[in-house]
């Protein structure tokens, strides 16, 4: 017989979630909403660097196959330079008001002058990738008409444009993480075109940011770092100089800081000054032509680069790298001639208007005071005087002691020289302030802010920590 277990029917009744319940899980979804914004927002900062290490490289490449063009022509016949500087210096001038307005120049100036606007919307008119392309293209287009002009400078801009885009494409509305993007993308740009990761750093520091409060973000570390790794993967781990294997002692070797320090200070600190005065306005008859005729002007400008470039044979053309390279190395050796004539080719490049930078033929004015001076001395290792004359004319020219020393010990790849370069660097700021008490870049961008519509450049006061959303500080 089966017996069964009748069991009465209970009503389901569904628990109701406590308060307690509702709160968490709100939670839960907000935290993870968050780390989603947040990857999302890190990636593209990822994303952004790549593309800016890509762009420096694909920049020097072309740079390089410009230099290489340009030689051909003056194989060809040194002559072909009084026809091509000219009608190459117009054609570049004119492109610059018409195609691509607004590329003239250096480029560091105005990534300078972004950081300390308060409008955003000039800000977006000057880091735009038209502006960026424009850089690249007519510096390169420079290079090949003899121009004594860089890519650093430009690739600055071109760097601060591209993270000013990734911004906007995030939204970004806080001022400080706009700034902050900026400043990294102009760091980045540097750090990649001379692979120096350490001074691109430095430089953001001490050269863009000034009173900028989140000088050494993790943003900016990360950026560079990022873009860095990305053009030495292309380029390889290539240093400007080649690998140096010279150390300056104390002692008696040490007099080449003190004669390197005070002939670069003086020198650099005179060619900032001239720079300064020159982007106030030339004066006479020459400025008037300048100001009615910029295009006649610049083909004039180009017309004196190449009588230059026929008195130096060549050697006071482009970015100077070739020479200075070979003047460290000892391989060859100019006389005081081609730092004089590279120093006047490189003012009039910049009279000129046209875009590039001026990084890159400092360095070689550098190298050429440093070949000349150390005949002089034969106390100290003439490698070594080259590294002395290189620091100290570079930073009296940007008055920037710390990204001056950084980069020149990068580019050598030693270490042993750091003090010596310090010093050297230190003793050439101090002369230049003498000579230039403004620095060169904060001139030319205040300059460059007085250009612009004054009430839409006026700076807002800047941030402080609270104004910074959370979500924006990013982990190295």
């Amino acid at each position: 017989m089966l017996w069964t277990l009748s069991v009465p029917d209970i009503p389901y009744a569904p628990v109701k979630p406590t308060a307690h319940h509702k709160n968490r899980i709100q939670h839960l979804r907000r935290t993870a909403r968050a780390r989603t914004t947040r990857w999302r927002r890190m990636s593209l900062y990822w994303i952004g660097a790549v593309l800016v290490g890509l762009t420096a490289v694909l920049f020097a490449r072309l740079g390089d196959q410009c230099a290489e063009l340009r030689t051909r022509f003056v194989t060809w016949h040194p002559w072909a330079m009084l026809v091509l500087a000219p009608a190459g210096f117009a054609f570049i001038t004119w492109m610059t008001r018409t195609l691509f307005k607004g590329s003239q120049g250096s480029g560091i100036p105005q990534s300078i002058a972004t950081l300390h606007m308060g409008n955003y919307d000039v800000v977006d008119r000057i880091l735009t990738l038209r502006i960026a392309a424009g850089k690249i293209i007519l510096t390169c287009l420079g290079l090949v008409c003899g121009a004594s002009v860089g890519r650093e400078g430009p690739s600055v801009q071109i760097g601060a444009s591209i993270m000013h885009g990734f911004s906007r494409l995030l939204g970004q509305s806080n001022i400080a993480s706009k700034r902050s993007m900026i400043l990294a993308g102009g760091a980045a740009g540097m750090a990649a075109a001379f692979n120096t990761p350490l001074a691109g750093i430095v430089f953001a520091i001490e050269e863009l940011s000034h009173s900028f409060e989140q000088k050494a973000s993790g943003r900016t570390l990360t950026i560079v770092v990022i873009s860095g790794v990305t053009a030495i993967t292309l380029m390889g781990n290539y240093t400007y100089f080649g690998h140096a294997d010279v150390n300056i002692p104390v002692g008696t070797a040490w007099i080449a800081v003190f004669v390197c320090g005070i002939i670069g200070g003086l020198a650099g600190g005179s060619f900032a000054s001239l720079v300064i005065r020159a982007s106030r306005g030339l004066p006479g008859s020459v400025g008037r032509l300048a100001k009615q005729r910029p295009i006649m002007f610049s083909a004039l400008c180009g017309l004196l680069t190449a009588v230059i470039g026929l008195i130096s044979k060549g050697s006071t053309y482009g970015t100077g790298y070739v020479q200075a390279q070979a003047i460290f190395a000892g391989t060859d050796h100019y006389p005081a001639s081609f730092f004089i004539l590279k120093y006047l080719s490189m003012l009039v490049s910049y009279c000129s208007g046209i875009p590039g930078g001026m990084f890159a033929p400092s360095l070689a004015i550098g190298a050429g005071i440093g070949g000349w001076i150390e005949q002089f001395l034969p106390h100290t290792t003439p490698g070594a005087v080259v590294l002395l004359g290189t620091v100290a004319y570079f930073c009296g020219v940007a008055q920037s002691p710390l990204t001056a020393t950084i980069i020149v010990m990068e580019i050598c790849d030693n270490q042993q020289v750091t003090l010596a370069l310090l010093a050297t660097a230190f003793l050439a700021f101090g002369v230049s302030r003498i000579v230039c008490p403004q620095p060169l870049y904060t001139a030319l961008a205040d300059r460059f802010l007085e250009t612009v519509d004054k009430p839409a450049a006026r700076p807002k006061p800047m941030p402080t920590r609270q104004d910074t959303a959370p979500e924006e500080k990013l982990p190295i």
